[in-house]
């Protein structure tokens, strides 16, 4: 690994945004052929020229090949599986996605909860097509979503889902950082019966990331603390989310996590660890299912200095 990783944020994502509207233009006037004769040419360019794209895309599957087999070519493949994702976030944002052929999982205790008017937190991961999470709106158009990034991009990424889709119901939020006046605004919209989404999988943009250390693929990695520390403030339901793509069908797989979550006044780092380690047990769970469809393209393990102080809340 580089001698200076380097965190998620500094990789500008926001810079896809031109590219998915090309891709996402071929596949509407050429079809999805076309979008692969072009897919390959150009992710073998990018990673001629993209060396450190390339070793944490080996060095991620060198530690999942411990828990299920990877395919020759991975590093190539799994980069074609992100630009595959893209494609496929092109097309629900568009509406154009077939959302009838995902198949649903584990979601009647998720259902029970939306029946009875109650709004939920969903912790999701960068595994797997998030915006499959749009099936829920088709099923249930009263239903809204909220997306929590810690990006400055949200903005950017909204108005153009408006101009692909104005009936949207997604909303991404900007949250940097979890203050009191961002909890209140979001318990608000779950007792309205709305759904917060937050990733478990990416350490937040600050100097002292707060953070617990789990064992994940065999070392210990950084997890966030924030989904946990939300979840205590939210006091609603908590469901894990994980989308798979296997065999050329997607499916959504919800788990309930916790029924309602309280921190402990004492003992509250050890509690927030060990619910970092429930979380990336059931996501080494789906890596090892999918192992391609893991898509956090930085060195996961390097852990920096952190906040080991008692979160607030």
């Amino acid at each position: 690994m580089s001698a200076a990783p380097r965190h998620w944020a500094a990789i500008n994502e926001v810079s896809f945004v031109a590219g998915m509207r090309l891709l996402f233009w071929i596949f509407r006037v050429l079809g999805r052929w076309p979008f692969h004769l072009l897919l390959y040419p150009v992710l073998c360019w990018y990673l001629l020229t993209s060396p450190r794209a390339r070793r944490v895309s080996a060095a991620y599957l060198d530690r999942v090949r411990a828990y299920a087999p990877v395919p020759r070519l991975g590093v190539l493949r799994h980069f074609a599986a992100f630009a595959e994702s893209i494609l496929d976030k092109m097309l629900l944002w568009g509406g154009v996605y077939d959302v009838g052929a995902v198949t649903l999982h584990g979601e009647d205790a998720f259902n029970r909860m939306l029946a009875c008017g109650q709004g939920g937190l969903l912790i999701c991961s960068h595994f797997g097509n998030l915006e499959l999470c749009r099936v829920l709106s088709r099923q249930r158009p009263d239903v809204k979503l909220t997306v929590l990034v810690h990006t400055r991009h949200a903005q950017a990424f909204n108005r153009m889902l408006a101009r692909l889709n104005p009936d949207s119901q997604l909303n991404l939020m900007q949250v940097t950082e979890l203050t009191a006046a961002t909890a209140m605004q979001l318990s608000e919209r779950v007792g309205r019966g709305e759904l917060v989404v937050i990733a478990g999988d990416r350490v937040p943009v600050s100097d002292r990331p707060r953070v617990a250390v789990a064992d994940f693929l065999g070392a210990p990695a950084a997890f966030p603390v924030g989904p946990y520390v939300l979840a205590n403030a939210l006091q609603c339901p908590v469901f894990l989310l994980f989308p798979l793509q296997r065999a050329g069908r997607a499916s959504l797989h919800f788990e309930p996590f916790r029924a309602s979550l309280r921190l402990p006044r004492q003992g509250r780092d050890a509690a927030l660890a060990a619910l970092a380690a429930d979380y990336a047990a059931r996501l080494q769970h789906y890596c090892a299912q999918a192992p391609l469809q893991w898509f956090n393209f930085y060195d996961f393990w390097h852990i920096e200095k952190r906040d080991t102080s008692d979160a607030p809340g």
